[in-house]
């Protein structure tokens, strides 16, 4: 009886030893350079965000919004030197600018060339007829209401004059004797030339107001 007993073919062993390999422990690629371990990978790690976050702000400084510093006195009594004005850039994108909005632009004085950046407030879109007399403003031939401003206008009578298509007349809000150059002394303002839209004063704190 071979019940209960362990049985084995003769030469299985050598056969079964002779299939059996060693594994052996890949080799490193030395082409892929040593592997950042430490305070070597965190510092690649924080680079990276970093270089992320630059691309992100500087797209949407291009293509969203800017920051702006107010100058000089021409939009007083609405805003003020010093002031910080958040810029919409979109607004050029999905619709057209309206009469009230706030706008930063190129001088159009230096030809579109220059580099400096006025805010005005526009008062006329394209096909509007506007003229300024005693003092007043008056658009399509009905006196135009201001509430935004302190004064009545005192550097003299100007037009009629009707928007060119494209274009937009601006004035500051400060209607003081020579205290705004504007589109009284550099005509209307090309769309091209406009940078954005300035929605919001974000500083000082104490002035922070949707325009």
């Amino acid at each position: 009886m071979t019940e209960g007993m362990d049985t084995e073919i003769p030469g299985s062993r050598s056969r079964s030893a002779s299939r059996t390999k060693v594994q052996k422990a890949p080799k490193a690629d030395k082409s892929r350079g040593p592997l950042l371990t430490g305070w070597r990978k965190e510092l690649w790690d924080w680079a990276k965000a970093l270089i992320v976050a630059a691309a992100i702000v500087l797209l949407l400084k291009a293509y969203v919004f800017q920051l702006s510093t107010v100058r000089k006195i021409s939009m007083e009594p609405t805003l003020h030197e010093n002031e910080w004005l958040f810029v919409n850039k979109i607004a050029l994108r999905i619709g057209d600018l309206d009469r009230g909005d706030v706008i930063i632009f190129k001088d159009p004085s230096e030809g579109g060339e220059g580099k400096d950046f006025l805010v005005k407030r526009i008062i006329g879109i394209p096909g509007d007829k506007l003229e300024i007399r005693g003092g007043e403003l008056y658009l399509n031939g009905e006196l135009k209401v201001e509430p935004y401003t302190d004064s009545k206008i005192e550097d003299g009578d100007f037009g009629p004059t009707t928007v060119s298509p494209g274009h937009y007349f601006v004035m500051g809000d400060n209607r003081h004797h020579s205290a705004s150059k504007d589109s009284r002394a550099f005509k209307e303002v090309s769309g091209e030339l406009v940078q954005g839209r300035a929605d919001l004063i974000v500083w000082p704190i104490s002035r922070i107001k949707k325009l």
